[in-house]
């Protein structure tokens, strides 16, 4: 085990923040995480898991044991009759994982491709997009305890899955390092079409039966027409969760303004858009230091030149409180605020 000291962490978030990390352990396999962990130093210390970067907002330097997962490796792990089980490391990019799967003829995961960030990071955020989670292709999960060293295999049941939520947000939070994550990918292969965006490309296309290609074609021309592309300009993506409410919440925002964009969910909730409340409150383009609003996605918060991370969230809580003056819509951050 290598223990770097000073470690600028600016190039290990998408949103390009500056931070500097007292101590930062790069974590290739199980043994890495025990040898932290029986550390005499950093074994008593606090430690932050660190992945792609993508759904973090760094507005201090780091005193933590910052653990950079390295973890690599995908494989098929198990073919049945009606799955594929397929296998990534945690340190995996989630989009080339995608792209893998599907170029060794394994469908099941083209909605969510194109999301950056990392394979471990994933079900932490329980990510999701154009009508799939994550949660819905889960399997299993191996990962380690930060206190006792010891690996553990966790289901679904066990990581608590909710809307862009999970176990590793509350109670195994600082608690457990994920280090390889499976996948279930149904046989016979199902497109998942029920989102608006993918019926206009059938539309457009005149193609009814997509393939699982064709789909992951189309979610990703979508999402490069609306999302900021982190590598040009620092981002977090999505910087706000599109908030659920009763029918009856929703009939009293449409009453405020009738052209409010909403769905209705299975469980009988109403998912509002974030990106159309904070674009009805004018915030789409607008500034504040050098933390922007993007102007084709007011969701997401950019980068616009050595930003800080104290400028992003004085930007965030602005946009929220227009929001809930408006609307009576408190929303709530995706990433992580460090």
């Amino acid at each position: 085990m290598q223990v770097e000291t000073g470690v600028n962490l600016k190039p290990y978030n998408t949103f390009g923040l500056p931070a500097v990390a007292r101590s930062l352990v790069r974590i290739t396999r199980d043994a890495d995480v025990r040898a932290v962990v029986d550390h005499p130093k950093l074994g008593r210390a606090s430690k932050f898991v660190l992945g792609g970067g993508s759904n973090i907002v760094l507005t201090r330097d780091m005193p933590q044991v910052v653990l950079k997962i390295e973890v690599r490796g995908n494989r098929l792990v198990e073919e049945h009759e009606d799955a594929w089980i397929v296998e990534a490391g945690a340190g995996e990019n989630w989009h080339e994982f995608v792209t893998w799967t599907l170029d060794h003829g394994w469908p099941g995961l083209e909605n969510l491709g194109l999301i950056p960030g990392t394979v471990g990071a994933a079900p932490v955020q329980n990510i999701g997009a154009y009508g799939l989670e994550l949660a819905q292709r889960f399997e299993s999960l191996d990962a380690v305890d930060l206190v006792t060293g010891r690996s553990v295999n966790l289901s679904g049941a066990s990581c608590g899955f909710g809307y862009r939520d999970s176990v590793f947000k509350h109670a195994l939070a600082g608690r457990s390092v994920i280090m390889r994550v499976r996948f279930r990918l149904p046989r016979p292969w199902q497109p998942v079409l029920g989102y608006l965006d993918l019926e206009r490309k059938i539309a457009q296309s005149g193609i009814t039966a997509p393939s699982a290609r064709q789909i992951f074609d189309w979610v990703c021309a979508i999402r490069r027409s609306k999302l900021s592309d982190p590598a040009v300009v620092g981002n977090a993506g999505s910087f706000f969760k599109n908030p659920l409410v009763t029918p009856e919440q929703c009939r009293d925002i449409i009453g405020r303004d009738p052209e409010v964009v909403h769905y209705p969910m299975a469980d009988g909730r109403v998912k509002l858009a974030a990106g159309w409340l904070i674009d009805s409150c004018g915030w789409k383009g607008k500034t504040v230091g050098k933390a922007g609003v993007y102007e084709k996605q007011a969701l997401v918060l950019v980068n616009r030149g050595d930003a800080i991370g104290s400028e992003v969230m004085t930007l965030a809580r602005a946009i929220q409180e227009s929001v809930y003056g408006k609307f009576g819509i408190r929303l709530e951050l995706e990433p992580v605020v460090v």
